[in-house]
């Protein structure tokens, strides 16, 4: 054995000798497969919104749809978009553990669902979209919606294949870490170099504080007048900006797509599926009924519902504050960087903590402290230098409760899978893991909304890019108000958790000796 595969089988827990057993090739099979995906999930996520305000110019002093401020109808597309794809979940679920093909139940849909995501994915940042049209926005939310339904065909078997590798919670919280972290870095790599290059090739159309003083200086005018100057300039500038801007976000998707695609392929190639039941398919009535009889599960998805809120900086509304507050979009790029500190710590905790406290208290634990370190920072502010390093600085031990959660709950929607199994003798893991995605998407449907209606309330020009004092601060504190709210609320649901890791072990043992 090599110590390259002596290594990875001890960053698993695998067991060489058990060949029919989860090996590491396979298990980075599964880790890469999350990294594709995590480039078309997040560019989606992550900039189809600000595409809409900024590139197609819905966040635009006076445009409407259908009566409604652009940026207020961008918002509630989002979260409308996103809450009907998140009660998607549970039946895409249903028909996962109705799937029977030769590859098994969850496997299939990395192959079959790869090309139709592909096409969506691009389909809505075509750069031909005329700009504050009525049709183009309602054109762009029927692709949306469409590319919803594909990306949960997918996603939603994804997260349940991990359960139909391996039964050991161990290996399987072990596999999980190491994906998350591959999901964390696919993720990371977007939303850090997509604002710098956004950044670059739109810099010559916007003006900064430093060029108004200028101006100042120049014309002899106050500024007021300096400002009427510069807003004059810019918008007849703003065709050229936002048509940069569109062509931008459309390679970039084309970019990422070519990439992604192929790691579909190989996760499907590489995996296999060992604990599927070969009993006759459920009915959609009967999953729903197993899924409320999962109560521990459900308490995972009240506290995800509850943490919507958790990360509103680290989506739209972060982009935003760095664009329009911070005057430079590129420092968003640093605002998701200052996490990845803490979320690498998180992966390298999360095994010591779940073996120390049990993933039940770790995650409480964890997301108090994000609560209290959001609190400070709120206080604190972002007006003065040392103010952004003390922001800084809570941004690098927020990835610690961001990194945990993102390993833990997939852990622990694990140990629901065969809590459910040893009570009632069924598994369903297409219902159970449609749960982490409806958690996903409910996060990203609050981060959106609140980031598009902070835009809102700020009072965000997107075609002029003004913004007021007074409208800066608006923005901070809705953006880290909301994140203190639901890191404290989404602790409170799993005080009544009790799924341990002793308990899972002897339910698991349980189950086998049913079977003998």
């Amino acid at each position: 054995m090599s110590k390259l595969t002596n290594t990875l089988h001890k960053l698993y827990g695998t067991n060489p000798s058990d060949p029919a057993s989860l090996q590491p090739k396979e298990a980075l099979a599964y880790g890469v497969a999350g990294f594709g995906q995590n480039f078309i999930c997040t560019i989606i996520g992550s900039y189809l919104t600000i595409f809409l305000t900024d590139a197609l110019l819905f966040g635009a002093d006076g445009v409407t749809v259908g009566g409604v401020a652009g940026s207020m109808a961008v918002a509630w597309l989002m979260l409308g978009t996103r809450i009907f794809d998140a009660f998607n979940d549970p039946i895409m679920g249903s028909v996962v553990d109705k799937t029977r093909t030769k590859w098994g139940k969850c496997r299939p849909y990395l192959k079959w669902m790869a090309i139709p995501i592909a096409i969506m994915t691009i389909a809505c940042f075509l750069p031909f979209f005329q700009e504050k049209a009525t049709s183009t926005f309602i054109i762009v939310g029927i692709i949306y919606v469409i590319w919803s339904v594909a990306y949960t065909i997918a996603d939603v078997p994804y997260w349940g294949l991990s359960t139909c590798m391996t039964n050991d919670t161990v290996v399987r919280g072990n596999l999980l870490t190491v994906t998350r972290l591959l999901c964390t870095l696919g993720a990371g790599i977007v939303t850090v170099f997509v604002p710098i290059i956004t950044g670059a090739v739109t810099a010559k159309y916007k003006y900064t504080d430093a060029d108004i003083a200028q101006i100042m200086a120049d014309k002899g005018v106050d500024a007021e007048a300096a400002k009427n100057f510069v807003n004059t300039v810019i918008v007849g500038q703003e065709s050229a900006n936002a048509e940069t801007l569109r062509w931008t976000y459309f390679i970039a998707a084309v970019v990422l797509v070519v990439a992604a695609i192929p790691m579909f392929f190989y996760g499907f190639k590489h995996t296999k599926e060992r604990f599927t039941a070969d009993d006759n398919p459920p009915s959609f009535g009967h999953n729903l009924k197993l899924l409320f009889k999962n109560d521990q599960l459900l308490l995972i998805v009240l506290s995800g519902v509850f943490g919507g809120a958790r990360m509103v900086y680290s989506y739209t509304g972060g982009l935003y504050f760095a664009k329009y507050v911070l005057q430079n979009e590129g420092m968003y790029s640093l605002i998701t960087l200052l996490v990845v500190p803490g979320g690498l710590v998180a992966s390298v905790l999360v095994p010591w903590m779940s073996k120390k406290f049990t993933k039940k208290w770790a995650y409480v634990a964890v997301h108090l402290f994000g609560g209290i370190v959001m609190a400070i920072m709120y206080f604190v502010g972002y007006d003065a230098p040392w103010k952004l390093v003390i922001a800084a600085i809570g941004l690098v031990l927020l990835g610690i409760p961001q990194g945990v959660n993102n390993i833990i709950t997939y852990a622990m929607i694990g140990d629901t899978v065969d809590y459910l199994e040893w009570k009632t003798g069924e598994r369903g893991e297409g219902i159970c893991f449609a749960m982490q995605t409806l958690i996903n998407k409910i996060g990203m449907a609050v981060g959106a909304f609140i980031g598009v209606i902070s835009f809102a309330a700020a009072g965000i020009n997107s075609e002029t890019g003004y913004i007021s004092p007074e409208g800066a601060q608006t923005l901070w504190n809705m953006l880290v108000l909301s994140g203190v709210i639901s890191m404290f609320a989404c602790a409170v649901p799993m005080f009544f958790y009790k799924v341990t890791e002793k308990r899972q072990a002897e339910m698991v043992a349980e189950i086998a000796a049913r079977e003998k």
